[in-house]
């Protein structure tokens, strides 16, 4: 008899054990970034056209519906899809981008209006600055009033500057000197005047780009341009930036009066080919074993590296919660990366939170464990 109350006891205990593991399982499952981030800022992601028009897995699509409260369109607004041929807009993409993030009350984050790279081949023919600044406003025009009243930001310019501050010399800049800046800002606030303007580049850590940076929006605003905030591009490695230089940039940006968005976050685990390898996609270098180290996956060791890099950098954010307005990974998993094509083509690097199945990985979990305590 007692014999047969000890097992009732055991199995009881083992019965709630198990349904309270399935509680702790569930509770942690439904936990995600953008409630955690909440009462923070904004987590956002980049969407490829197949996540746009939803030829993904169930799976994915649930991911970055559950995981994310902004989107950002990683491609398919720039020009060359925009207006291939003069006068000829093609709308199908970017009006399903939009309509995904309007139907799940995403934050939608237009990237971008003015990029001196993937413009159409048309754009880069241009000789004289009357055709240039008609391009320019007609494009912006067209683009930013079509979805007046549906975006929540625009990039209105991108990547305008060189690594020592200078302003890039681009067809914009070559035919329309700087003026091509305040024109650009300008002429996005007149076509819709709500949605918040925003200055995006990579290397912004690097302190004489920073003070480009700073100079360029100190221009735009003195010349009555609306700009809301920068978006310091997040192309970073396990390493390099350092955390203080993370930080120092946040801090000298946000003291000019506009939100800092951390934009195109991605943490490479693989060697680069130059000392700062930033992210002019017109930079290559051959493959190599060297190169590519991880073809067959990711070592433990590296996987915790990665995993304590975000945690590091998340607590960064945190502390200055105040300033940083969204951070936006620059895609959903690994698969997508662009870094596994940048700066060497057909390695596999493992830059994001999800790996190449959609399963969270140990950097997902450090980034939740931020806020779970």
């Amino acid at each position: 008899m007692v014999l047969k109350h000890l097992k009732t006891i055991l199995f009881t205990c083992l019965t709630l054990s198990l349904i309270n593991c399935k509680k702790a399982q569930n509770s942690s499952e439904s936990i995600t970034l953008k409630e955690v981030y909440k009462d923070d800022f904004l987590i956002g992601t980049a969407l490829n056209t197949k996540q746009i028009i939803g030829e993904i897995s169930e799976k994915e699509a649930s991911l970055i519906k559950k995981q994310f409260n902004s989107i950002t369109a990683e491609n398919m607004m720039k020009s060359m899809h925009i207006q291939p041929n003069k006068g000829e807009f093609s709308f199908d993409i970017s009006d399903k981008f939009v309509e995904l993030g309007t139907k799940n009350d995403m934050f939608i984050l237009a990237h971008n209006l003015i990029w001196h790279s993937q413009l159409p081949k048309w754009v880069n023919g241009i000789k004289d600055s009357t055709e240039l600044k008609d391009f320019m406003q007609n494009h912006i025009t067209k683009l930013a009033g079509r979805y007046k009243g549906k975006i929540g930001g625009w990039d209105v310019v991108n990547e305008a500057l060189n690594d020592d501050g200078t302003l890039r010399k681009s067809i914009f800049y070559n035919l329309l000197g700087d003026q091509y800046l305040v024109d650009a800002f300008k002429l996005a606030e007149k076509a819709d005047p709500n949605a918040e303007l925003y200055y995006n580049d990579y290397s912004m850590c690097v302190p004489s780009k920073r003070d480009g940076a700073i100079k360029l929006v100190k221009m735009l605003q003195e010349n009555g341009a609306k700009i809301d905030g920068i978006g310091m591009q997040g192309h970073w490695g396990l390493t390099r930036p350092t955390l203080d230089e993370i930080e120092n940039s946040i801090v000298k940006f946000s003291s000019l009066g506009v939100k800092v968005m951390i934009t195109e976050l991605d943490v490479t685990v693989l060697p680069s080919p130059w000392e700062n390898a930033g992210a002019d996609i017109n930079k290559r270098a051959e493959n190599s074993d060297r190169m590519n180290p991880y073809k067959d996956g990711l070592p433990e060791e590296i996987q915790e590296q990665l995993a304590q890099r975000y945690k590091n950098i998340f607590k960064l954010f945190l502390k200055h919660k105040d300033k940083i307005d969204r951070v936006t990974f620059w895609g959903v998993n690994d698969e997508q990366s662009w870094k596994n094509n940048w700066p060497v083509e057909g390695r596999s690097d493992y830059t994001l939170l999800f790996d190449r199945n959609n399963n969270p990985k140990k950097a997902y979990y450090e980034i939740l464990s931020l806020k779970s305590r």
